[in-house]
């Protein structure tokens, strides 16, 4: 039988399996190269920073580290050799530039016999910023608030920091020749491709000036003028085969959906991975899913029951222009597009949650769904489809005590969502 309390155990267990599939503490050391013979760098920019360092520092106690990461304020964890930066996300602050030229001038001026060891993760691109030349810190700020509202998606939204950089799109990689250049990384992106991770830092750039500007014309970003010239100017970021590259994958988004179906069969649960780079607007998505997870429980398709739905990628939130609520996360969203689209369907339990911890602008990872959340929602005083109307999803499962509070991981491997349908 499928009590609410088996439920609710084995989604969180599942969720549990994903994150630490990504841990870094557990999976950094088997990626690490042959140990350097000259001085070792560090430098590096995410989520993940601090607790890849603390795994390269636990891995090489008898090697000359230094060096910096910059990390998201609050997510620091204690490290001896590895200066700690903390600045804002997703919005970059002054803290971002400032770590951004510390890195610079970190691997300038090395030899060939240095390595430079590179820690990137999901947030590297807002924590590293510092804008091309002619173009201030606050026009390039403006650009990424802008963008962060208009509903675009991550590989767009990099696209565009990529070309208003001097650090991002190859460039670090070509300030820290010639020494060896050697980058771990974790990936949250769809296709886990290593030019959009961070926006690509230390990895030549395939994309164009024209792409960055497409992508502004095609949300309506409005350009300050200083950005709207350099754009025009189309001082490119490096190519492909420009230098050579060592970029070493150490988790991944999809990675954490295989661990998530590993332990749904010891659980005797049928897992269906949908793919690990979903995206869309999160209440539409959610409709979406409740539609398969119905015929899943109705008619056996495209899985018999019990069965567990898989998925990750990186869903988004369009605000409007009206007030903004306390706290917006894609996933809690997404949950409250699914409940609704169930309309109280019995059988039917789902999580979703940031596997970095934090849901949006919100204090949990996410959020679980049970078949009467709605109802519980109603009790509250609540009205589901307001709440979600008004972005409001935070509010609805924080009254039903439904909120999934892990704490920073330490690790990201972009959003994981599981329904369950026995």
């Amino acid at each position: 039988m499928w009590a609410d309390a088996r439920a609710r155990e084995m989604l969180r267990e599942v969720f549990d399996a994903a994150i630490a599939s990504a841990d870094p503490r557990l999976v950094l050391a088997q990626h690490l190269p042959i140990r350097p013979s000259g001085r070792c760098i560090v430098v590096g920019a995410g989520k993940s920073g601090a607790g890849m360092a603390a795994a390269l520092e636990a891995a090489w106690p008898d090697v000359q580290l230094s060096g910096a990461v910059v990390i998201p304020h609050g997510l620091s964890c204690p490290t001896t050799r590895i200066e700690m930066i903390e600045a804002a996300y997703p919005v970059p602050d002054a803290n971002s530039e400032r770590a951004a030229r510390r890195i610079m001038a970190l691997v300038e001026g090395l030899g060939p016999d240095d390595m430079v060891l590179a820690l990137i993760s999901s947030g590297g691109s807002a924590l590293l910023t510092l804008p091309a030349p002619g173009i201030s810190f606050a026009a390039k700020q403006a650009v990424c608030r802008a963008l962060l509202a208009s509903g675009a998606g991550i590989q767009d939204i990099n696209v565009v920091r990529k070309h208003l950089s001097a650090i991002k799109g190859g460039r670090l990689a070509e300030a820290a020749h010639p020494a060896r250049l050697v980058t771990l990384a974790i990936s949250d992106v769809p296709g886990d491709d290593p030019s959009v991770i961070a926006s690509g830092p230390t990895m030549p750039d395939p994309s164009h000036c024209e792409d960055a500007v497409a992508v502004l014309t095609r949300f309506g970003i409005a350009l300050p003028a200083p950005v709207a010239r350099y754009l025009r100017r189309r001082e490119e970021t490096p190519k492909p085969g420009a230098f050579a590259t060592d970029f070493r994958l150490i988790a991944t988004p999809g990675r954490a959906l295989h661990e998530a179906a590993s332990v749904a069969r010891d659980w005797g649960v049928t897992p269906l991975i949908l793919g690990d780079a979903l995206e869309g607007e999160s209440r539409e998505v959610g409709t979406v899913m409740a539609g398969i997870a119905r015929s899943v429980r109705e008619h056996g398709l495209p899985v018999p029951r019990p069965a567990l739905l898989l998925s990750g990628g990186g869903t988004t939130v369009t605000l409007g222009d009206g007030p903004q609520p306390n706290h917006v996360g894609p996933n809690s969203e997404f949950l409250l597009g699914l409940a609704v689209g169930l309309a109280g369907e019995p059988g039917i339990w789902a999580i979703a949650g940031n596997t970095d911890g934090i849901d949006g602008s919100g204090d949990a990872a996410g959020a679980i769904v049970t078949p009467d959340t709605l109802q519980r929602a109603r009790a509250a005083r609540l009205d589901p489809r307001e709440i979600l109307s008004a972005h409001e999803s935070y509010r609805l499962f924080d009254a039903t005590g439904d909120l999934v509070r892990t704490g920073p991981t330490q690790t990201s491997v972009n959003d994981f969502r599981a329904i369950l349908i026995v």
